[in-house]
């Protein structure tokens, strides 16, 4: 089974449909990949492999991915009866009463949850290495981070263990470990899936819930069939005129791309992004597009910094407060990482007053990149301001406890922006370094306009194809 590995998500729900192979001949072949990688890579913390069986071996739904294997993250989507630690020792040994909605409607899409992936403590490191479970190793190159908070996730589907695997991003969360990895990492518009029923949102919308995969179409049929709010859900994004799977291989058109590659902050950009990013806009170029190197104008991106910053914190202290109400149990200082008690301490310091000050300047920015899409139809710039860097590097900064992470913020000087702005992005696999280590670019359409990046996507997919690339770590 390990030549069905590197299939995506479609194509081996399409030997299922045509019964060339059953469910649970893929969940077996799945597990015995996770069992004989996962020690190099440490990216499943939490097997579920006889649920996985037991409903391989049921009747499944009629749905896009029916038997097909695939893994939560360990953060986010919860599946009723299994522990969800959230990468933390305060929430280690917490059990899930429910499925979330997401979860539900990726089951209802036919896929097999066989595990749940590391995850950075609460996702708030943009590398995956908690206290709880250890560091996830990247499946290039062991030594390197697999990026967060979705890193388990990522090293997963890299490795060939599944096709596709949920993640989230909060902050580039689902973008970060696309791009370390080489898969595609689409983050969604704001409220285009449902946090419910436990949350309305997240952080003022700063997170989004979805997938990293291996193939575009992958990426647009599940969103197709996660998509759309819960009955109560405090707001929704704009409906697509048509299904997502539709826009893959659909004429994009001549876009009008602006590509960038200086961080709005001032930080470094290693070249090897630089040079990710201009071929990039060469190619899309060849393809047609009309191109020119132009960024938003980003006023006082100090103020925009610190106000991520405080919503950010006020995020993490809810978080803690409301599982801590959850479990009848008190937060102490021994009970978490030391850059995660001190964004508690000092996010419940912040009045509601500065909270929603906060609030107001992201709202503002997000104005100000809008518009900038008045003339152009996608923004392109580095995923990332470095290739994966090594494990234990990001984490120095973490352990410190000096009040900012400024490693941290030259690795990741481009996604938080767009969570703060709501818009679709994704990172695509377009490069490899010298090296041998993937190099994303980054790709930002308008709010609700996830239909331009899986036309462009697609075609740069067919372009310069990376399906076949597979890691030195892999099935």
């Amino acid at each position: 089974m390990n030549d069905i590995a590197f299939l995506d998500a479609t194509a081996q729900a399409e030997l299922v449909r045509s019964k060339q192979v059953k469910p649970i001949e893929l969940v077996e072949a799945a597990i015995e990949r996770i069992e004989r990688l996962n020690p190099q890579l440490n990216a499943v913390v939490t097997d579920m492999y006889d649920i996985a069986r037991e409903t391989a071996k049921s009747k499944l739904p009629d749905g896009p991915f029916t038997g097909v294997p695939f893994l939560l993250k360990d953060l986010g989507a919860a599946y009723g009866g299994v522990r969800q630690t959230s990468g933390s020792r305060f929430t280690k040994d917490w059990i899930s009463p429910i499925d979330t909605e997401l979860t539900r409607r990726q089951k209802a899409a036919g896929l097999i949850i066989c595990g749940k992936t590391n995850t950075p403590e609460f996702g708030l490191l943009p590398t995956t290495e908690p206290v709880l479970f250890g560091p996830t190793h990247n499946p290039w190159d062991t030594t390197r981070t697999t990026g967060g908070s979705s890193g388990g996730s990522a090293a997963a589907v890299a490795s060939g263990m599944v096709p596709m695997a949920h993640a989230n991003d909060g902050g580039g969360s689902i973008r970060i470990p696309a791009s370390c990895c080489g898969l595609f990492g689409l983050k969604t518009t704001r409220a285009r899936t449902t946090q419910g029923p436990l949350l309305g949102d997240s952080m003022s919308g700063l997170t989004v819930e979805h997938a990293v995969t291996r193939s575009v179409r992958d990426s647009a049929a599940l969103l197709d069939a996660t998509c759309g709010p819960m009955l109560g859900d405090p707001y929704v994004a704009p409906a697509p005129r048509r299904p997502f799977l539709q826009e893959v291989g659909a004429d994009p058109g001549a876009l009008r791309i602006a590509f960038s590659t200086a961080s709005f902050s001032g930080t470094n950009v290693h070249a090897d992004c630089i040079a990710a990013v201009k071929e990039t806009a060469k190619l899309c170029e060849d393809l047609g597009h009309k191109v020119e190197e132009a960024a938003p104008k980003i006023q006082a991106p100090e103020q925009i910094i610190q106000a991520f910053l405080a919503v950010w914190a006020s995020g993490n202290a809810a978080g803690i407060d409301r599982w801590a109400q959850a479990m009848g149990k008190t937060p102490t200082e021994d009970q978490f990482e030391a850059v995660t008690w001190q964004l508690y301490q000092g996010g419940k310091e912040i009045t509601g007053g500065a909270y929603l000050l906060a609030v107001g300047v992201l709202q503002s920015i997000t104005r100000q990149v809008a518009a900038f899409y008045e003339k152009y139809d996608l923004w392109l710039t580095p995923t990332l301001g470095s290739p994966p860097v090594p494990l234990g590097y990001l984490m120095e900064d973490a352990n410190r406890m000096e009040g900012d992470l400024p490693r941290a913020a030259e690795f990741v000087p481009f996604t938080p922006l767009i969570n703060a702005t709501g818009q679709p992005a994704a990172s695509i696999p377009l490069f490899w370094n010298d090296e041998g280590l993937p190099i994303g670019v980054h790709f930002v359409a308008p709010y609700g306009d996830e239909a331009t990046i899986f036309r462009i996507a697609a075609q740069l997919e067919e372009a310069r194809p990376w399906a076949h690339k597979r890691p030195p770590v892999s099935a």
